[in-house]
């Protein structure tokens, strides 16, 4: 599964997605932007087996260019252009909502879009399991900020199809 990281559309989005957060100068925790996608790449491959054969490079891509609408300053067709439609669609999909607060900006639309497509929830839990993870790893404040959205976001996103990443989940914020 690991030769899917040198699928020319996986690499696409990995060159586009690391030139467009380093552009902008986005950070994540102090370092290079590209640190956070390649934690969800790297939990993406994790888990990459819960998808289907035609699903993997779609979600390794949108694992790449998660955030590239919501924090680099990229357009849907952006995105499409650099990679594909069924990419873009993920991206978008990922894109929090106009809103003051944390919970405004993941409202109920948000995760409805996320929960239309399969790859765009397993690129979110993807998501939430690198900044959990690093959050503990890092003894940041925002992990106590993950444990107390859990019920809430599984209530969102769970489905069966996903359970050992939730599992992994639950793991994780349960940690001490």
């Amino acid at each position: 599964m690991t030769q899917l990281l040198v699928h020319p559309l996986v690499q696409a989005a990995q060159s586009y997605a690391t030139r467009a957060h380093a552009d902008t100068n986005h950070l994540y925790d102090g370092r290079p932007y590209a640190s956070h996608l390649s934690m969800v790449v790297e939990r993406a491959v994790e888990f990459l087996h819960l998808l289907d054969d035609d699903e993997r490079p779609i979600a390794l891509a949108g694992a790449w260019v998660h955030d590239a609408i919501e924090d680099a300053r990229q357009t849907y067709n952006d995105v499409k252009k650099a990679t594909n439609e069924a990419v873009a669609e993920v991206a978008f999909a990922l894109t929090n909502e106009k809103g003051r607060t944390r919970k405004e900006r993941a409202n109920a639309r948000y995760y409805e879009g996320i929960r239309a497509s399969d790859v765009a929830t397993f690129v979110k839990i993807c998501d939430r399991l690198a900044n959990a993870g690093h959050s503990a790893a890092t003894k940041s404040r925002m992990l106590a900020v993950y444990r107390q959205e859990q019920p809430d976001f599984r209530a969102a996103l769970y489905s069966d199809r996903f359970a050992a990443m939730w599992d992994a989940l639950e793991q994780l914020l349960a940690q001490p």
